[in-house]
Parts: C-alpha cells; sequence; structure tokens
C-alpha cells in the first residue's frame, strides 16, 4: 500500500489539553508518585495477576549496563507465543515517558513490548553522561531485538519496530539493514543528523563551520583531560520558554520540565557528539527498507516535514503509509489522550496484518 491518510481529532479537547500542558497542573504526571517512576498518565502501579505488568530488566550491551522495561500483556503465559514490539524512545526522553505509554499500551493488545534507556543515558551505564551519537542510538536498538527475542514466550518472527521522534529516526536506519524486524513505525519521525546540522527547519545553515568547530574543540578538551562540555543545556523561564520560535521547543520543555518530567531525562548531549550528528542523515539508504512502513506525525507539527522527507525516500517498500493526525503537534502525539488514542488505532491495526 501505497497512501496518505488524515484523522480529525475533536478541537475543544486539544485546546483543553493544551491548557492542561502549560499550566503544568492538570493533566500532569508525577513520577514521584509510581513505583515504577513511570511519568505518563494511567501508568501501572502494581503488578496484577492477568493484567499487563511491567518486569524492569538490565541486560549488557557491549559491556554496557542497559536499563530496559519489558511489559507483557494480560494473562502473560511464557509457554505462549506472542507478538514483540521494540519501542524507541525520543532525544533527551527516556522509557518512563512516552515510550512507556506507548510501550503498555501496546501490551494492551496482546504484544509483549521493550523500551530501554539509551546507552550513556537515563539509567544505563556509559560515561561521560549525556553521549549522544547515533551510532550508539542504532546500537541500541539492535540491542533491544537481541535481548527480548530471547525472552520467554516472544516469536522472534514476529517482531515490530515503533520509533518516537529521534528513536523514530534512528529506528529508520536500524530497520534498513536489520531484517529481524519484519514492520517498521515512527510517530512524529526527528531526523537528528538533520536537526544538529541545519538547525531545526533548516534554520542554522550559516553556521556549520562554526559549530563543526566547537565540536572538534570540545572533543580536544575531553582528550586532554578537560572538562567535558554539553549543548542544548539550558534552564529557561516560563517566559523565556513562550518566546521560543518553534512549537516543538515550547512544547518540549513543557513536557519536559513540568508535565511529564523525569530526574533522569535531560536535553543537554556532548558536544563532541556533533562530529558524529552532523554527518549522520536518518534518510539515508531507505530505499534498503523493504518491510510495511507506517509514518504517523501531527499535521500541525513543525517537524512534519522530516516525516515527509524520509516518506519519500523509502522507496524500497511499496507498503507504505504517511498518517498525518489532524490538529496534532509534534509534542501532543506523546500524551494528548485523542491523538495519543488515533496513533496507537492506526499502530494496533498495522501490526495486526504485518506481525
Amino acid at each position: 500500500m501505497f497512501f496518505q491518510t488524515n484523522i480529525k481529532i475533536n478541537g475543544m479537547a486539544c485546546v483543553a489539553a493544551a491548557i492542561g500542558l502549560f499550566s503544568g497542573t492538570i493533566m500532569a504526571a508525577d513520577y514521584t508518585k509510581n513505583p515504577f517512576t513511570l511519568a505518563y498518565d494511567g501508568a501501572i502501579t502494581e503488578n496484577v495477576k492477568g493484567a499487563v505488568n511491567i518486569n524492569p530488566v538490565k541486560y549488557k550491551l557491549n559491556g554496557l549496563d542497559i536499563a530496559a522495561n519489558v511489559y507483557t500483556p494480560a494473562n502473560y503465559d511464557p509457554n505462549r507465543k506472542y507478538p514483540v514490539i521494540v519501542v524507541a524512545h525520543p532525544n533527551g526522553g527516556v522509557k518512563e515517558q512516552v515510550a512507556g505509554l506507548y510501550a503498555q499500551r501496546l501490551a494492551e493488545q496482546g504484544y509483549i513490548t521493550i523500551t530501554a534507556d539509551a546507552a550513556y543515558q537515563g539509567a544505563s551505564g556509559g560515561l561521560p553522561r549525556s553521549v549522544d551519537k547515533p551510532a550508539n542510538r542504532i546500537e541500541d536498538i539492535h540491542g533491544m531485538a537481541d535481548f527480548i527475542t530471547q525472552y520467554p514466550g516472544v516469536d522472534a518472527k514476529r517482531l515490530g519496530l515503533l520509533g518516537i521522534c529521534g528513536g523514530g529516526g534512528y529506528s529508520l536506519a536500524a530497520a534498513a539493514t536489520d531484517k529481524r524486524f519484519k514492520s517498521i513505525s515512527t510517530v512524529s519521525m526527528f531526523n537528528s543528523g538533520r536537526v544538529r546540522r541545519n538547525g531545526y527547519v533548516d534554520s542554522q545553515l550559516g553556521s556549520i563551520q562554526q559549530r563543526l568547530q566547537q565540536a572538534v574543540d570540545a572533543r580536544a578538551q575531553e582528550t586532554a583531560g578537560g572538562e567535558v562540555l554539553y549543548s542544548g543545556d539550558a534552564n529557561l523561564t516560563d517566559e523565556q520558554i513562550a518566546k521560543l520560535p518553534f512549537d516543538l521547543y515550547r512544547q518540549g520543555y513543557a513536557y519536559y520540565w513540568k508535565t511529564h518530567a523525569h530526574p533522569n531525562s535531560t536535553f543537554k548531549y556532548t558536544t563532541s557528539s556533533l562530529l558524529d550528528l552532523m554527518r549522520f542523515d536518518a534518510t539515508d539508504h531507505l530505499e534498503l527498507i523493504q518491510q510495511p512502513l507506517l509514518m504517523i506525525a501531527g499535521s500541525k507539527a513543525d517537524s512534519l516535514y522530516m516525516s515527509e522527507d524520509a516518506f519519500a525516500k523509502a522507496t524500497g517498500t511499496k507498503d507504505k503509509e504517511l498518517f498525518r493526525i489532524d490538529g496534532a503537534t509534534h509534542i501532543e502525539t506523546y500524551w494528548v489522550p485523542k491523538y495519543v488514542d488515533a496513533a496507537l488505532t492506526k499502530l494496533t491495526a498495522f501490526y495486526a496484518r504485518t506481525l
């Protein structure tokens, strides 16, 4: 299949949701009140026999300890065989936020799911902290597949992949060569390399060489044993956030710092990571993806151009769809109930057909 569709969402519900996002009080998800520190509404608070359960796990990946959560469906029986979905989290996010929400909701549909903190990030190991290199993020996805395909009850022949935001870009890159994944989907895909290189909405084309020099200088300082330098680390006031030029950044600060904050989540990344990020592009070699592909994005997302670009370049599969959720912005697909429901309705049908 090769088509593009839209879905309409009640406008007043969107307005109410937006009020909740920026007030920091309505619909806030407090990780401190959840025994698993989950930071999303409707999160599991205890494992109950016969219900969807969450299982914190750790495993090794290239010598590092990786912290992950495995969600098992209701009435899980390790002697049965279940389809399974790997969920890759956004840049700066952790498994307890939107990735956990989607993993839990998919487990409610009968899938075993896994979402892990990226190496060097969250509760996973690796020094210095907050290294954000594409090769590592892609390897994280391969590593989740390695671990979960050995998990009791998993049918390794029915393995799907879901990437959210930056995890979506890295999922496209991983799936291009990792044919264990039988189908791939993204929600609000973010091409980390393009943005770090060109700026968001290609707004920093004139400073590429200057920023590359900063990355080189930062690496040289690290190599000499000096202080590790970071980019993307800012403590902004509400007034400063309101003046940011893009919805993604304004709503992103509210989501990650207020309504769905988690102490392991951070915007910052090592400045030296830009050496790797700026030469990466999530859309390279997308013709290698021959598996079914579903890309979901909000029609009002200022990041929509990245999903559209990737969709056009995925020429190796004819079973592909770009699904626009009418009225949704990038961050609203993370938590606004009707937008999340719309995305999950589409995902559930897609995985039921392809897995």
